[in-house]
């Protein structure tokens, strides 16, 4: 059967698409007519898209052409990968070849400590982001956890498969936190659901707790004083113990909707706050114990779209970090309870977070095997957060009690109450309640004035 002529110059494979002609082609004909030529080089135009017909070479079809005029214009960036006017200044510190599990500030915020899964353990500068020390002999499992004494002359890593040997009872360790004053080490053991206090220096158990919490535990911290620890657990309870009575001072059952992932406490130990795989985080008040009846002191809410990771609170109280599994780190402002700032950039879960003593820090480690440093010292005159704040009718004011400053609504005009900044507020209102506690067992320890009648032989 005899084949379409092909047009002059193009590959055998590349058959053009021809009207019918009204005689039929003769197959020995060795030289195509004028006609054949002039409707073959019609058809091969109509079969191309009009942008095209001008380019150098028709034949190239596997080419993706495009017209000069609609050439794609480079997308605008912004300064750290953030959202529109919220330009973070951060470093980008690189040294890790697995999850970077934990991270801290050390040495009066100069140098930066941080564990990962390829069993290594890293001291920072935290001017150069240079690696200044690498801690031998290295763990034979990845480290979830390592922490640092106030004083940073102490430095404490867990492995996940390092067994606690000193407590004659083998369980993986989930979770460790060195005291603030260097003497204690909390464990979290995770198949024995139990807290492990141990001393520091001569590494003997002080108090095992087995089946502490009914599912396994996921973190543990002590409070600014090193006399109670807290611990919290997939069981969705916080639990707080005395080091010095060895015993549990109390329990929250259900505190959230989902396993509670991490906690921390305020520096001055009145205020605990949890983080969940339930998206929220939540203050509590462990002083009074007025969670009993009221739950929460408050619940934060719509700063993360998934579950929250890990939490931290800044020196003074004045702002709270927490870390999420979408990749993104929060900054919020405790008193009124709602977000300032979103700091993204990392590629993956965000696993931990610090923030330095002078609150110009914060510090993140995450799951794409990097930490950032993220200067925060200007955060309340980045656009995006001054026009949250006016949005929300928000303005700073100091507080007369600890002079820190905090947010109230344009419209509240009350000088008594506004003066002074919601923690101030609350411990002034726990006082009376205090007073009246004390009073009330005085009057019960008064020796009872002797009863009138006669008595029974």
């Amino acid at each position: 059967m005899a084949s379409h002529p092909l047009c002059p110059g193009s590959a055998s494979d590349h058959e053009c698409r021809l009207l019918p002609l009204a005689q039929p082609i003769a197959p020995v004909s060795r030289k195509a007519s004028w006609g054949v030529l002039v409707r073959a080089v019609g058809c091969f135009k109509l079969s191309l898209p009009e942008g095209q017909q001008m380019q150098a070479d028709p034949l190239a079809l596997e080419k993706k052409l495009s017209r000069p005029e609609e050439e794609a214009t480079p997308a605008e960036t912004f300064w750290g990968d953030q959202e529109p006017l919220s330009k973070i200044p951060f470093k980008i510190l690189r040294g890790h070849e697995h999850f970077v599990s934990s991270c801290h500030f050390c040495v009066d915020d100069t140098k930066l400590l941080s564990g990962s899964y390829d069993s290594t353990v890293k001291l920072w500068d935290a001017v150069s982001g240079s690696l200044v020390h690498d801690f031998k002999p290295k763990p034979q499992a990845p480290v979830l956890e390592c922490s640092v004494s106030a004083d940073s002359r102490r430095e404490s890593e867990q492995a996940g498969g390092l067994f606690l040997k000193e407590t004659d009872y083998d369980s993986f360790i989930i979770s460790c936190k060195l005291s603030p004053d260097g003497k204690y080490v909390a464990l979290g053991l995770d198949m024995a659901r139990a807290i492990c206090i141990m001393d520091a220096r001569t590494a003997s158990t002080i108090s095992l707790i087995k089946d502490h919490h009914r599912k396994s535990i996921t973190a543990c911290c002590f409070d600014p004083d090193s006399q109670r620890v807290a611990s919290v657990s997939l069981d969705k309870c916080i639990k707080i113990w005395d080091v010095t009575s060895q015993a549990t001072l109390l329990t929250i059952t259900n505190a959230h909707g989902n396993a509670i992932s991490n906690c921390c406490f305020t520096f001055s130990g009145h205020f605990l706050c949890t983080s969940s795989w339930d998206k929220s985080l939540k203050i509590w008040n462990v002083h009074t114990g007025e969670f009993r009846n009221q739950g929460a002191c408050a619940t934060l809410m719509q700063g993360h779209e998934g579950s929250v990771s890990c939490c931290c609170f800044a020196r003074d109280s004045s702002f709270l970090v927490s870390g999420g599994l979408d990749k993104s780190v929060a900054v919020w402002d405790v008193g009124e309870g709602y977000r300032k700032l979103s700091l993204k950039g990392h590629a993956d879960w965000v696993l931990d977070v610090a923030i330095s003593k002078d609150k110009k820090w914060i510090l993140s480690a995450s799951r794409d095997k990097t930490m950032r440093l993220w200067n925060v010292e200007e955060i309340d005159k980045i656009p995006l957060v001054m026009e949250c704040k006016k949005a929300m009718g928000l303005k700073l004011k100091q507080c007369v009690g600890c002079d820190r400053p905090f947010s109230i609504f344009e419209g509240d005009t009350s000088s008594e109450i506004f003066n002074e900044c919601v923690f101030c507020r609350r411990e002034a209102k726990d006082l009376p309640d205090e007073s009246s506690s004390s009073s009330s067992e005085q009057e019960n320890s008064s020796p009872m004035p002797p009863p009138t009648g006669s008595t029974d032989d």
